[in-house]
């Protein structure tokens, strides 16, 4: 078990950016699969990007190349770059570490990032 705590959300300006971590509570090395999600009102919680054990990336289309993760593994912390904001990506951040049988077992309890016109 791992303690996972995302910190980095608040409000920006649409065209902004933001820098979203996820510091975790013992050592990430051993953790293969991390990964960001979120959850905007009303919808169901999404995968915006995922890292794996090999340094791969995973980002659905939907995110056009506007969002990157990243980890540190010296400083159990995972990241999420976002550039050219919009509104539409007002949400609650998570993120999520280790997989079993296709389910995410770790998460952190959220960030609100919101996006103004």
């Amino acid at each position: 078990q791992v303690q996972l705590v995302e910190s980095g959300g608040g409000l920006v300006q649409a065209g902004g950016s933001l820098i979203l971590s996820c510091t975790a509570s013992r050592s990430i090395f051993s953790i293969n699969d991390m990964g960001w999600f979120r959850q905007a009102p009303g919808k169901q919680r999404e995968l915006i990007a995922a890292v794996f054990s090999g340094g791969e990336t995973h980002y659905p289309d939907s995110m056009e190349g506007r969002f990157t993760i990243s980890r540190d593994n010296a400083k159990n912390t995972l990241y999420l770059q976002m550039n050219s904001l919009k509104p539409e990506d007002t949400a609650v951040y998570y993120c999520a570490g280790g997989r079993a049988g296709g389910r995410w077992i770790n998460w952190g309890q959220g960030t609100q990032v919101t996006v103004s016109s």
